[in-house]
């Protein structure tokens, strides 16, 4: 069984967007398209990624797989691996996605691109652009070794809706209790209305310049406005304002939104790093020095506690 796999991201049968994307990307390169899902009951995801372009959805069911985790989904999927020989298996660069690819490739000796931007992927070997430097440049890598393996950003391709025919195959479950080596005791979940940050067409984030709660308040308000998300850089993070899963950045998550408001954010590096792909940025900054501006598309250089009601006021026109 050769093609291109592609690992899909979900919980309680909700599949995350970038597993579409991804879906729908891998039609382009002339490759028999199969989803691979690990947990209970999702069988029944199947003719939602057939319609997205899968040909076959691999499942493996067990309770083992009802909650993520690495030492049973590694042991799962690289025994696919073995058996199958895919041509390529691709992942969402999420945090789930990151962990369960890079330890694949270090378990099978394979090579990966990371928090890929553009894959193309033939004759056995795939060519991935990679982001570098905070954004400042781009780097081509080739993944030689069987099979291909990248992880993917969100929001980086287009969903379109390519009916695969979405046969289900049932396969071996062939991880035990010894490989797993950690519990998940209990999951809380963050209940909140806005879309997922990764996911988002719309992010405002909020930095040191939100000067505590009342000017994350208005970030929030204006977030709420236009059907975004909100993020937050580091400062606001460690400050306690926003909660460190909203963090934008190199150690935080990676953003690629249609539109990336930033309100109060100098634009430390390892910000930019989060969010210098997003295809347009909007900048609130008293500093009309501030980094931030260098991947500014439109800067506002005054204070955030004027700038942004004035925004609210108008919305809501």
């Amino acid at each position: 069984m050769a093609g291109t796999w592609i690992f899909v991201e979900q919980r309680d049968g909700n599949i995350r967007k970038v597993t579409f994307e991804m879906l729908s990307e891998a039609q382009k390169w002339g490759d028999e398209v199969s989803a691979v899902v690990f947990g209970k009951g999702v069988a029944g995801l199947a003719p939602e990624l057939a319609q997205y372009g899968a040909a076959k959805v691999l499942v493996a069911e067990d309770d083992i797989f009802a909650e993520y985790n690495t030492g049973a989904y590694v042991a799962q999927l690289a025994a696919m691996i073995e058996e199958s020989s895919p041509n390529a298996v691709l992942f969402a660069h999420t945090f789930n996605g990151r962990d369960l690819a890079a330890r694949i490739a270090q378990k099978l000796e394979l090579g990966l691109a990371t928090d890929c931007l553009e894959a193309d992927i033939s004759a056995g070997k795939g060519v991935f652009t990679r982001s570098i430097y905070a954004g400042k440049a781009l780097a081509k890598v080739e993944i030689a070794s069987a099979p291909v393996m990248g992880t993917i950003r969100a929001g980086v391709w287009e969903v379109t809706e390519n009916a695969g025919a979405g046969e289900v195959v049932n396969v071996d479950v062939k991880a035990t209790a010894a490989d797993v080596y950690q519990n998940v005791k209990e999951f809380i979940p963050t209940v909140s209305a806005r879309p997922e940050l990764t996911e988002a067409d719309v992010v405002v984030s909020g930095g040191r310049g939100c000067k505590g709660p009342e000017g994350i308040a208005l970030v929030e308000e204006l977030a709420d406005l236009m059907g975004g998300a909100v993020g937050g850089s580091r400062a606001s993070i460690d400050s306690g304002w926003l909660g460190h899963e909203l963090q934008v950045g190199q150690t935080g998550k990676v953003v690629n939104p249609t539109l990336y408001i930033a309100a109060g954010i100098s634009g430390a590096i390892q910000h930019l790093a989060g969010m210098s792909s997003s295809k347009f940025v909007v900048s609130i900054n008293t500093d009309e020095e501030a980094p931030i501006f260098s991947v500014t598309d439109l800067g506002a250089v005054g204070d955030l506690f004027k700038i942004i009601p004035t925004l609210i006021e108008e919305l809501k026109k």
